[in-house]
């Protein structure tokens, strides 16, 4: 079989990085190599016993069958208390939808209402998968660059000049993937300001990330904060990251009930319903205890304050703190055009990766994936042991390297 035999959408799609990097950490940790990855976007935390206990019951009861497409009435009614317990928000049903993990849920949603030449404004860096799902529903993705002095927050103005007749969505991801970055309430209530003035576009928020929020941060969503936006808002969450549950595959979202439906419609025909153990488990979570959160987030701060300290004392290196999620987003620019030990020059943020990976065992993500350079994404979802041992690494590799500029202030 040819490669003219594959579907010409395949074109626009990348692999994504992420998998990427991790699947050679794996390989390079399978051959013997001593490697510490931080590319992995998953809690180290074990799932909570509630939650498994949930499971198991629900395996001994014979909850092993077919469930309605879209979710359990019992999940859905779980997701609805937790919407409007969280997040002041009301969602009947009809308007909740349970896919096999948000990612599967954002795919629905962009299937269900992008057309060709569509438009979907996604702020830089971004999560990798928002620009292919785009791609493969034959729209196109705007990219509006943040930058580090704007805390990698969407600038209302900048929101205003992206806009065009032909946009469909904006994604709003926060606390963000890849960088931490989270909206304070004012800041959210600029980008709504915006979209009031522009009835065309609707807002796809996700919000897996809603728990993990640090410095006493206070978590909002964009619905929440605008009413008038409820009836063109997706918002999306998941028990992936907050309940430590990325392998159990449950996401969901609530919105407006056309949407809602299509997406089920999708899913129908593609993997129909997520698992019933997981979905029983999923409601164990949000219905359960939810006090050991705060220690789990307690951990998180610690980890980012530990790895902020230590990147910045490192040559070449900036890293902004940022207020959720468990990613920092260091610049590397101070090491771009420099040489490796061996006179290799460090072209780009992947060169960078590729020579930590190779020189010192420590796994990261080029920012290029994510759409914003030079730079690289950690994961400091890991211990603390281990933390700390791969900022030494990257210290002693970034030491190597001659020609490196002085760091920028994050």
């Amino acid at each position: 079989m040819s490669s003219s035999f594959l579907a010409q959408r395949l074109a626009k799609v990348k692999a994504s990085p992420t998998l990427g990097i991790t699947k050679l950490a794996l390989e390079m940790k399978a051959a013997g190599k001593d490697v510490i990855g931080l590319a992995a976007g998953e809690p180290d935390f074990d799932t909570p016993d509630f939650i498994k206990d949930a499971a198991i019951a629900a395996i001994k009861a014979g909850r092993t069958k077919y469930t309605a497409v879209d979710g359990t009435p019992a999940l859905k009614q779980a997701i609805a208390a937790k919407f409007l317990r969280e997040n002041q928000l009301t969602y009947k049903p009809t308007q909740i939808s349970v896919g096999t993990g948000g990612k599967q849920v954002i795919f629905n949603a962009i299937m269900a209402s992008v057309s060709p030449g569509d438009q979907v404004i996604i702020p830089t860096p971004y999560w990798v998968s928002y620009p292919d799902m785009v791609a493969l529903a034959e729209g196109e993705p705007v990219f509006v660059p943040t930058s580090a002095k704007t805390g990698f927050k969407l600038n209302p103005a900048d929101l205003e000049k992206a806009i065009t007749p032909k946009t469909k969505w904006l994604i709003l991801n926060s606390p963000s993937n890849p960088t931490g970055a989270a909206y304070t309430k004012a800041e959210l209530r600029g980008i709504a300001d915006v979209l009031l003035r522009h009835p065309h576009v609707s807002v796809m928020t996700d919000d897996i990330y809603e728990h993990l929020v640090y410095d006493n941060f206070e978590f909002s969503t964009i619905a929440q904060i605008e009413p008038k936006l409820y009836d063109r808002t997706l918002t999306v969450n998941g028990v992936s990251k907050a309940y430590s549950m990325t392998g159990w595959r449950i996401g969901y979202a609530g919105g407006p009930e056309i949407l809602i439906k299509k997406m089920g419609e999708i899913q129908g025909h593609s993997t129909s319903n997520p698992s019933s153990i997981s979905q029983a488990a999923a409601v164990a979570a949000l219905n359960g205890p939810q006090a050991f959160l705060q220690d789990w987030v307690k951990a998180f701060q610690a980890r980012r304050d530990i790895v902020v300290e230590l990147l910045n004392q490192i040559p070449g290196i900036s890293c902004p703190k940022p207020e959720g999620a468990f990613y920092v987003y260091p610049s590397c620019e101070g090491v771009i055009g420099s040489k490796t030990p061996d006179g290799t020059t460090i072209s780009n943020d992947e060169d960078f990766a590729k020579y930590l990976l190779q020189s010192e065992g420590v796994a990261v993500v080029q920012g290029s994936g994510f759409g914003l350079s030079p730079a690289f994404r950690i994961s400091y979802a890991t211990s603390t042991e281990a933390l700390k041992e791969a900022c030494a690494r990257i210290k002693r590799a970034c030491e190597k390297l001659q020609g490196v500029q002085a760091s920028k202030a994050a």
